[in-house]
């Protein structure tokens, strides 16, 4: 019960409204107080109006009047004298004198919760003002420990009323909580549960009903998050699906590149000089396309195989890869800038290194193609403390904002029409083996530079 939240409301709404009538007892059981001296000053009066109707009064009448009136003395001032009404002896000296007349909320308040604390029966001195201006004061003598008990027996009734109306008003907030907000928190717990034992089923997708604003808003937010994850995880399916597929298909055309690659021992051998400078070419394209089906089937099992560092030349990779370019681009409209220093050597996985390059400057040239007008790729690369930074610009139309938005998401950063987005993807997956990254620093009509960092760590040359 505790642990729940209409028990706790219940309790909360007990201690409050508990909190709120002791804050409105202090300056009730004051205000009673107060009455009480003045019912005893007004009985003092009534009692002293018998001698001025006769101005001898025996004593068992006169202490009858005190003892009605809860007194032992009463002293009236009428025109500036001040005259002993009735009297009787007074069994203790005075401890105290209250004036009511000048009391303030805080004074009465204060003399209210000592007179609480003080057990002893005390004798005081009480002065007021007489009712319809008999007179100037009246002043009496009294005990205490009737005003205390009278006090004690208001406040226990005050508390105990208190209590039926926390008690009460906590259980009408009980009944009210339970139907306002747990009814409707357990039914989206009810569609949470169910939708986390078949999220592939659009069926447990919320459908948001509730009239409060904050729990229709959880119901929204709910209905949103379970309609884009049954989507993600349809796509998951259909990409395993095609994983499947894909791996297939690498391992059939691992074996068809396998015996290219025996064909291309031949065409090496052939005395043509156009064959024997392009032959080298094929060879190194065949073994790479080799490589990458094996990387293909390796990352359908697990992740990208993890990179071999060695010390690479970053001039003649990018040599390498400008050549192979220029070769699937016969038009000519694209020219490739190969700005990186020839001395640099870099720690890297030469294969992987080949690729994350590769990918960025294939998609640079696809996009100069896809324009139809001529443009320049431009390779560069620097060494600054502690990590080696390549760039690769172009002279293209920039990314479209859904490229920006999906650019490392496999089959969502495609930046041409038909292209899978998978090269940007593979390339930060690399980058990040190598403890690096790739990022894109600029993009718009005036072209898009990306840049690839690659730390030197303890491999630094």
């Amino acid at each position: 019960m505790l642990n729940t939240l209409s028990g706790r409301f219940l309790i909360l709404t007990t201690v409050f409204v508990m909190l709120a009538e002791v804050l409105i007892f202090v300056p009730s059981i004051a205000r009673f107080r107060e009455d009480y001296l003045s019912d005893r000053l007004q009985r003092a009066q009534i009692a002293s109006l018998a001698l001025l109707a006769d101005d001898m009064l025996d004593t068992e009448l006169e202490a009858e009047l005190l003892e009605n009136a809860g007194v032992f003395n009463v002293v009236l001032r009428r025109d500036e004298i001040r005259q002993l009404m009735l009297a009787s002896p007074i069994p203790r000296p005075i401890t105290g004198t209250y004036d009511l007349r000048m009391a303030g909320a805080m004074t009465l308040i204060r003399d209210a919760m000592l007179r609480l604390a003080t057990r002893e029966n005390e004798i005081i001195r009480v002065i007021g003002a007489p009712v319809r201006d008999a007179g100037l004061l009246i002043e009496v003598t009294m005990e205490t420990a009737p005003l205390r008990a009278a006090m004690i027996d208001y406040g226990v009734r005050i508390l105990i009323l208190s209590a039926v109306i926390s008690v009460f008003t906590a259980v009408l907030l009980f009944v009210a909580v339970r139907i306002v907000l747990v009814k409707p928190i357990k039914s989206v717990v009810g569609y949470m549960q169910r939708y986390a034992a078949a999220p592939e089923d659009a069926r447990g997708i919320i459908h948001p009903s509730s009239g409060v604003v904050e729990l229709r808003e959880a119901e929204e937010a709910l209905m949103q998050l379970q309609t884009e994850l049954t989507h993600a995880l349809k796509q998951r399916e259909r990409l395993a699906q095609l994983g499947g597929a894909v791996a297939k298909v690498s391992h059939d055309l691992r074996n068809i590149l396998t015996s290219a690659q025996l064909f291309t021992d031949r065409i090496e051998m052939s005395e043509d000089p156009l064959v024997r400078r392009l032959a080298p070419k094929l060879v190194n394209s065949i073994t790479r396309a080799v490589s990458l089906c094996e990387g293909t089937l390796a990352f359908g099992r697990a992740e990208e195989p993890a990179p071999t560092f060695g010390v690479v030349c970053l001039h003649e990779i990018v040599a390498d890869i400008a050549e192979s370019e220029l070769l699937a681009e016969d038009s000519g409209a694209v020219e490739i800038v190969n700005a990186v220093p020839k001395p640099m050597m870099l720690r890297a996985d030469p294969e992987q290194l080949f690729r994350i390059v590769m990918n960025l400057v294939r998609n640079a040239r696809q996009a100069i193609a896809a324009t139809g007008k001529p443009g320049q790729i431009t390779v560069g690369a620097r060494e600054e403390e502690g990590a080696w930074y390549i760039t690769v610009s172009d002279t293209g139309p920039g990314l479209p904002k859904k490229a920006q938005d999906n650019l490392f998401t496999p089959f969502q950063g495609g930046a041409r029409k038909g292209g899978t987005g998978l090269g940007l993807a593979i390339a930060g997956e690399l980058a990040r083996g190598h403890g690096g990254s790739v990022t894109l620093k600029t993009t718009g009509p005036d072209g898009t530079v990306f840049e690839i960092c690659l730390p030197q760590g303890d491999g630094t040359i």
